[in-house]
């Protein structure tokens, strides 16, 4: 077997930014001001115009990096022949003055273990992805850095002389450096970085004792629910799908996407995973930023939205990027926003049904429900016959899809719960003919020869996403027809332990040469919701040592040799696990505490 490829890097995060640790100590990625703006460092992607942020010892070194119990801090140990130090990175967030203090702050706290560490800090940050190399100006205890839209700042206990000139000095006590981004650090180095340190740590460790999480393989689901919330921008409560761009889904296939953004139709999915872990206030975020999005007289929904709402996120080629590995094309910017993709309409009336049913939410919070309703119905009513591309976003190649109808056909029954809860006839009536026309697709779809329902209507192929028709309980999990469904699907798409294949036909850019691994934890659902329980905690087992070592899960896996490929780490895979972690929990009917 090939040795097994993993992304070298963890996340940390304060829900303003996202930045990758690399093992080797290198900031390997950091956008800044937004999780969509241009790198400051992207080695991740070019070791030569991503710039540098490390803090290494002279010659070979062995390097181990673990979280914080229960935090978004990450530690990184090296150790060489002169000794061991410890790098403590951290993004700040706590409460202060009645709001979130989450600024555009990273420090590095670097500290002696044993033995007589000497270090390198270099400290190279770039801007236009690139193009632009920043240039240091010293100050009194900082340097600073323009070059950027905004000046960058670092301030340290370390001689500047040191890390200008680039060179070892003996790490013989404790050291700090604090980089900011648009404005000063006016305050003492040490202890500021040690009150953030202890106030980070008590935010992220208080979050996680507030949080509703089973006993089914908790320690990794309460990972999953960390990286979860650091990929919210809490400024308007948008979900990216993960924070880097052009990490390959496999090598040399050229399907490098930049998912720094939004999708719409993992709505119901990332507001599912959030209830499950009983944090009300991110899902309320969601919902505003949803809601947003819900009431502008647009034409229609697209596939995927900026941070802020943006509706146009042109795509282009960074042809002076290197690429991870050499992989190109880089792209920013994401085409999808061009494309049709009529779930999203459903995606959406089903996950702002608890403002209708959940009484957490009070009246004056679907005031608007009328209006909003008759909108939405309105495009399921324009789109529910139309070809589109389809959950997978196909680029040349539309039909009328099983998921999308599947999506049509549940955003019409929580319409008709919504209809009722606010007395609306004429809404009730709309919304039951559109559950009837949606549910004679989904079943024009269905092959009785094979017994199972195809991807489309007209065509013969399989796909994971069909997998939902058992989740959202179109077909009853206790039906053979469920269950023989299940088998066909597992007969085409399954791969070795667990894996699972989104679709094997071929599309846009050739046959998929990688598994999905979030297609992997719809199974996992499946089987338990089917009552093959012991199948969902072996496939289970087998799907969560495709992690990194920091327990991060990629978009794609190999199966082959397991290696990761895609946008690392992605969240909607996070969420993957933390839906099929619960729906196990539930079906052993496992309290909490155990």
């Amino acid at each position: 077997m090939e040795e097994r490829h993993t992304y070298q890097t963890s996340i940390i995060g304060n829900c303003a930014y996202l930045a990758h640790v690399n093992k080797n100590t290198n900031i390997d990625w950091l956008c800044w001001p937004r999780f969509d703006s241009t790198f400051v460092f992207g080695g991740l992607l070019d070791n030569d115009n991503g710039g540098e942020y490390s803090i290494r010892p002279s010659g070979e070194f062995e390097s181990k990096q673990f979280y914080l119990e229960n935090t978004n801090i990450i530690c990184t140990e090296i150790t060489n022949i002169e000794g061991t130090y410890r790098i403590t990175d951290f993004a700040p967030r706590f409460f202060q003055y009645e709001r979130y203090f989450k600024p555009l702050m990273l420090i590095r706290k670097i500290e002696p273990i044993n033995g007589n560490p000497r270090v390198k800090v270099i400290c190279k940050p770039v801007a236009d992805y690139g193009e632009t190399i920043q240039v240091g100006h010293r100050g009194s205890n900082h340097i600073e850095f323009t070059g950027a839209d905004e000046d960058m700042q670092l301030s340290t206990n370390i001689s500047l002389s040191y890390i200008e000139d680039e060179k070892h000095f003996a790490l013989n006590e404790t050291r700090y450096l604090i980089l900011t981004y648009g404005h000063q650090l006016n305050a003492p180095i040490i202890s500021t970085a040690e009150r953030f340190l202890t106030e980070t740590i008590k935010y992220w460790r208080r979050w996680i004792k507030h949080s509703t999480i089973a006993g089914f393989y908790q320690p990794i689901v309460i990972r999953s629910a960390l990286v979860l919330k650091i990929h919210q921008y809490e400024d308007t409560g948008a979900i990216i799908a993960a924070s880097t761009t052009s990490l390959p889904e496999s090598p040399g296939s050229i399907r490098n996407w930049d998912y720094r953004y939004c999708w719409m139709r993992d709505t119901y999915y990332v507001i599912n995973a959030l209830n499950h872990v009983g944090h009300f206030e991110e899902m309320e975020k969601y919902f505003g930023y949803v809601t947003d999005i819900s009431f502008r007289d647009d034409e229609r929904y697209q596939p995927l939205f900026g941070i802020a709402g943006e509706r146009v996120l042109t795509e282009r080629i960074l042809d002076h990027i290197a690429g991870y590995q050499g992989n190109q094309p880089v792209r920013i910017g994401n085409q999808a926003y061009e494309h049709i993709q009529n779930d999203i309409y459903g995606q959406v009336l089903v996950s702002m049904l608890p403002l209708y049913t959940d009484h957490r939410f009070i009246f004056r919070e679907r005031q608007d429900s009328s209006k909003w309703l008759d909108y939405l119905l309105t495009k399921i009513e324009h789109t529910i016959d139309e070809k589109d591309a389809g959950i997978w976003e196909f680029r040349n190649l539309a039909h009328i899809h099983c998921y999308t109808n599947l999506f049509q056909w549940a955003g019409a029954n929580a319409a008709l719960k919504m209809a009722k809860t606010i007395g609306n006839t004429e809404f009730e009536e709309r919304a039951s003919i559109l559950v009837k026309k949606a549910a004679q697709h989904i079943e024009d779809c269905y092959d009785p020869e094979r017994k199972v329902y195809n991807h489309a209507v007209g065509s013969s192929h399989l796909d994971a996403s069909t997998l939902q028709l058992i989740l959202m309980n179109y077909l009853d999990p206790n039906s053979q027809k469920a269950k023989d469904h299940l088998i066909a699907l597992e007969l085409e798409l399954k791969a070795e332990n667990g894996l699972f294949y989104r679709y094997k036909h071929t599309d846009d850019f050739g046959k998929p040469k990688t598994t999905f691994l979030i297609c992997a934890f719809w199974y996992v659902e499946a089987l338990a919701c089917v009552g093959r329980l012991d199948d969902a905690i072996k496939e289970f087992e087998s799907i969560i040592k495709y992690a990194n070592h920091v327990h991060l899960f990629s978009e794609d896996v190999d199966e082959k040799d397991g290696s990761q490929w895609g946008n690392f780490p992605q969240a909607y895979s996070h969420v993957g696990l933390m839906n099929a972690a619960h729906r196990i929990a539930i079906k052993l009917d496992r309290p909490i505490f155990l």
